[in-house]
């Protein structure tokens, strides 16, 4: 996704977030929800691109962005879902987890989960042109 959006002319700035959104979101798709099995729906050759031969058809995560129109970068990761919906925690000073969606609240103009039948996506948008004012102070830099 890195080298994509670079390759768009997107900020720096913008990419940073998008990976870190993207990276927070795979994260807890791989720790808490069930592999996608629709994998077996999509037709033979997004199939072959998608899954390693080595580990079959055991369904997956499925991530995707784009850049919308409106100047809007969408990220999603979509997965099997879970027992629990993702909703922000609330943890302590001294927690070793729980900030991630609390990070993606922060970085991301929206998020949110959409439901289907044995899938569960979370996206975030974010804008790809300017870097949000909300979290940078004005005329500070990425490091």
């Amino acid at each position: 996704m890195r080298r994509d959006l670079g390759d768009r002319d997107i900020p720096d700035a913008v990419i940073d977030d998008a990976v870190l959104i993207l990276s927070e979101l795979l994260s807890n798709s791989c720790r808490y929800a069930r592999p996608l099995t629709v994998l077996t729906t999509l037709g033979d050759e997004a199939r072959a691109a998608l899954l390693d031969p080595e580990l079959g058809d055991d369904g997956g995560i499925l991530v995707h962005w784009q850049l919308h129109g409106d100047g809007l970068l969408g990220l999603e990761v979509t997965d099997g879902g879970s027992t629990t919906r993702p909703v922000p925690a609330r943890p302590s000073r001294t927690s070793h987890g729980g900030r991630g969606l609390g990070i993606v609240g922060q970085l991301a103009d929206d998020w949110g989960v959409r439901d289907a039948p044995g899938q569960v996506t979370v996206w975030a948008m974010l804008p790809a042109r300017e870097h949000c004012a909300s979290h940078t102070s004005p005329g500070a830099r990425s490091a």
